[in-house]
């Protein structure tokens, strides 16, 4: 099922609350988004396969296959931009929705002008992270890291990581100078397009993400400023030093 509003982004709303899907629905619409929506999770996979969204809203639970299930048969096909609606808050949580492809998550009950906000970033995100890539190199070596900009594929020490969108688009990032500290800010107005500190969290779920896939002594923690990527030989010298916690 599709509502249609003003010429712009098609964007998935999976929301098994007929009002919550409904309010997502019209407030979407009426910023000019082209809005379809399903409310299970088969119907979420089935929809994005046959509608080909620039966005999905995805509420984590779901009849049938739950939110994360979605995530990954989604991401497994093409990666997609997704936002996370949860009315859960543990982190755990949160971090596994994040490691299976999602971008952000917004903790019900949520501002639609939040949504709205948030959904924004994410398409902008898109976009950049689309030019950013036509401008780097089309691979970066980083000790035993390679970072393939065209393909989106990373190896370390010769093995295949397999990465989300949003931990490829921060690995990069960091990589283009590896050793320098990225403040927090920096990381998210980078990647996210933020420019104040209301994404901290889900910065931090994403390093954690990205060092459990990389290898935890790859990126180093400046308490109270932020991150950078490790050379070999920086890794060598202080591997376990400063690098499991975000």
């Amino acid at each position: 099922m599709s509502q249609t509003g003003d010429a712009g982004a098609v964007v998935l709303v999976v929301e098994d609350d007929p009002t919550i899907n409904q309010a997502l629905t019209d407030r979407l619409v009426a910023e000019g988004f082209t809005v379809h929506r399903a409310w299970d999770g088969l119907a979420a996979v089935a929809a994005v396969e046959e509608h080909r969204p620039d966005a999905v809203l995805l509420d984590l639970m779901l009849p049938g296959i739950d939110g994360l299930e979605v995530c990954r048969r989604i991401q497994s096909d093409r990666p997609v931009p997704v936002l996370m609606l949860t009315a859960r808050d543990e982190e755990t949580d949160i971090i596994v929705g994040l490691g299976v492809g999602a971008d952000d998550y917004l903790t019900k009950p949520f501002r639609m002008r939040e949504v709205v906000a948030r959904l924004r970033a994410l398409l902008r995100r898109v976009e950049r992270a689309r030019g950013l890539a036509a401008a780097r190199p089309a691979a970066v070596t980083v000790g035993g890291l390679v970072i393939d900009a065209a393909t989106h594929r990373v190896t370390v020490e010769g093995r295949p990581a397999t990465l989300t969108p949003t931990e490829f688009e921060l690995l990069a990032q960091l990589a283009t100078e590896p050793g320098t500290v990225f403040t927090r800010t920096q990381l998210m107005e980078a990647v996210w397009g933020w420019s104040d500190a209301s994404g901290t969290r889900t910065l931090d779920s994403h390093i954690k993400g990205l060092r459990a896939k990389i290898g935890a002594e790859r990126v180093r923690t400046v308490h109270g400023v932020g991150y950078a990527l490790e050379t070999r030989t920086e890794t060598a010298a202080g591997t376990g030093a400063q690098g499991s916690g975000a």
